[in-house]
């Protein structure tokens, strides 16, 4: 109830939109769920596109699916290339030191 309130939902809901929410839940709520199975917490490993350093630590629910990362530290020419016709969307704050990259083709955006 705490994360719905926190994310704008409703305390109540009509049944096509609580049946809509259930069909396409946003990240936050997908997180959730997997986190209430009484199992560990949800870990990911983050490994840098350019040096390799790795992490380990518990993804934020804001987190969209990265392409890479890479340490903020690195020059941007030391980067993966872009490809023709991609745009290239970067998240500072991941870990304790890298910054998310989403590489998406134009039209998808």
């Amino acid at each position: 109830m705490e994360m719905a309130q926190r994310h704008g939902i409703p305390p109540r809901l009509s049944e096509s939109d609580l049946r809509d929410l259930q069909d396409n839940p946003p990240p936050w709520l997908v997180q959730s769920r997997a986190n209430r199975t009484g199992k560990r917490p949800v870990w990911v490993h983050l490994d840098c596109a350019v040096c390799n350093y790795s992490e380990a630590v518990r993804p934020k629910k804001w987190w969209p699916e990265f392409s890479f990362v890479y340490c903020r530290h690195h020059r941007s020419r030391e980067l993966p290339e872009l490809f023709a016709g991609d745009v290239r969307t970067e998240y500072e704050g991941i870990g304790s030191r890298f910054v998310g990259v989403v590489d998406v083709r134009a039209e998808d955006q």
